[in-house]
């Protein structure tokens, strides 16, 4: 049976057109969510034909709410793994569960370092000489679960905000594939923190 995958998104959405353009994970995007209703990753989904989705924060009164409804429609679907591309939501403790190790997050910083939503800006102020992006598996805590995979560009002292975010969506756009692609064939071994990816 195929693996059926569904992309959250909240933005742009170059992440998931990235998949989109592979045929090698393509074909398992099944459903593609988001929580804002003009999110361009909706648009990028139907010209596709995925499926495409808006589930409203603001007609939930919590994230354990949001959660179940947003669980409910990937069960819907018979989602079996889930991919977290600039979606900018904390998820609920329950959808985190129900995917456990069958989520993956891409973040635009070398985690431990820089969590958050500003990782690029965060290691320019800080000066960071290194920085990069990371894929990971999703876990309870923010930007913490198991790391598959992350990728390390420079930081110039010339950098900007600009010329910085240009080489970190090149690293997610060539590492988010792959670890999608190893998700889907299951070969990624998880003990404990350590993460092995077969070839």
């Amino acid at each position: 049976m195929e693996a059926r995958v569904a992309v959250l998104a909240s933005g742009e959405g170059t992440n998931l057109q990235v998949l989109l353009d592979d045929p090698a994970v393509s074909g398992s995007i099944a459903l593609v969510v988001s929580d804002r209703e003009d999110a361009p990753a909706l648009e990028r989904a139907r010209r596709s034909g995925v499926k495409a989705e808006f589930v409203d924060p603001t007609s939930h009164p919590d994230r354990g709410s949001y959660g179940r409804a947003l669980l409910k429609l990937l069960e819907e679907e018979s989602v079996g793994y889930v991919v977290l591309a600039g979606f900018m939501r904390i998820l609920s403790p329950e959808l985190v569960e129900a995917y456990r190790l069958r989520m993956l997050n891409v973040h635009p910083g070398l985690l431990p370092a820089f969590p958050g939503t500003d990782a690029v800006r965060d290691a320019l102020e800080w000066g960071a000489r290194v920085t990069g992006v990371t894929v990971h598996f999703v876990d309870e805590e923010m930007d913490h679960g198991p790391i598959v995979f992350q990728g390390s560009t420079p930081v110039s002292p010339d950098d900007t905000w600009i010329s910085l975010e240009a080489r970190i969506h090149e690293l997610e756009h060539r590492l988010l594939p792959l670890a999608v692609k190893a998700l889907i064939d299951g070969r990624i071994e998880v003990d404990g923190r350590r993460v092995r990816v077969r070839d």
